[in-house]
This record gives C-alpha cells, sequence and structure tokens, in this order.
C-alpha cells in the first residue's frame, strides 16, 4: 500500500531541523508532502510564495518529497490529499503538550489519519523558525541553521537596508 504522509507547518523560514524531519520522513513513506498551513497566532515574516521557493530549494534533492500551500485545517488537507499520516516535529516537552492536544483533536475529525511525532535530534533540539528569525536580526552567521538560499534570505529582510561596520 502507498503511503502518503504530510508535514504540515508554517515554515517561517524553515530550518535544518525541519528538513531533518522531512528527510527522515522520507526515509520511512512512499511520499511526503510538505505544506505550508496558516497559523492565525502567528504573524509571518516571508510570504507564502517566498516560503514554498525555500522549502522547494531545502528538498530538491529528496525525489519523493513534494510542496504545497493549504488552508483550513491540516487534517482536512491530509484527507483532501490521500494522506494518511500527519508528521510533527517535537523539540521539547512544550511541543508535546501542543502537539498532543492537536493530534487529539484530529483524531475526533479524522479518525483514519494518524499523527507520527518525530523526536528532534538533539543538535535541533532548541532550533525553532522564531529563533533562527532572532539570530537573523544580529548576525549574518546562519549557515548551521538554514540552508544557503534561505540565509541569503533572512539577510536581506533584516539587514537590506542597514550599514555593516
Amino acid at each position: 500500500m502507498h503511503k502518503t504522509a504530510i508535514y504540515p507547518g508554517t515554515f517561517d523560514p524553515i530550518t535544518k531541523g525541519h528538513i531533518d524531519v522531512i528527510q527522515r520522513s522520507a526515509a520511512i513513506f512512499d511520499e511526503v508532502i510538505v505544506v505550508i498551513m496558516d497559523n492565525a497566532a502567528k504573524q509571518c515574516l516571508f510570504t507564502e510564495t517566498e516560503r514554498l521557493l525555500m522549502i522547494q530549494d531545502a528538498c530538491r534533492e529528496i525525489p519523493n518529497v513534494k510542496t504545497d500551500v493549504g488552508t483550513g485545517l491540516s487534517v482536512h488537507y491530509a484527507k483532501e490529499h490521500g494522506a494518511q499520516i500527519m508528521i510533527r516535529g517535537i523539540r521539547e516537552v512544550l511541543d508535546y503538550e501542543y502537539e498532543l492536544k492537536t493530534a487529539t483533536a484530529n483524531m475526533w475529525l479524522a479518525p483514519e489519519i494518524e499523527t507520527m511525532f518525530l523526536l528532534s535530534r538533539s543538535e535541533f533540539a532548541f532550533l525553532s523558525s522564531s529563533a533562527v528569525k532572532e539570530i537573523a536580526m544580529y548576525t549574518d552567521h546562519l549557515e548551521e541553521f538554514v540552508t544557503p538560499l534561505t540565509a541569503k534570505k533572512l539577510k536581506e529582510k533584516f539587514h537590506s537596508d542597514q550599514k555593516h561596520e
């Protein structure tokens, strides 16, 4: 049976922690759809188009990964696209508490869709899009955290109008 998973998120921006989850998911499933989903609680730095471009660049060498932009609930997106699994990355206890509530709600909405938690590797446990944006405000040294394209885009957002001494 063909197994399709979705990995939903805002990816503002995509980090090496996200990419690690995508690579590990792609090794497990026949197809992984990385889907940008709206989150009303977050105000994004990058447009959907910019985020999609960065994700496509980061995943270009993973043949069974597709990218998309969705709306509404992730679990509805999964159903509409024939996915049986939703992937969620877990970095810390607070992530788990939030994701457990979401996964439980999704079980009520679509019991046929399973949620799979992938624990963050230790080198990415602190890494979030928010942390990357904060780091980018104060330094150009981003290569440890994001791809070269994403580092370039962050530098353009935060440093294009500033002169460096």
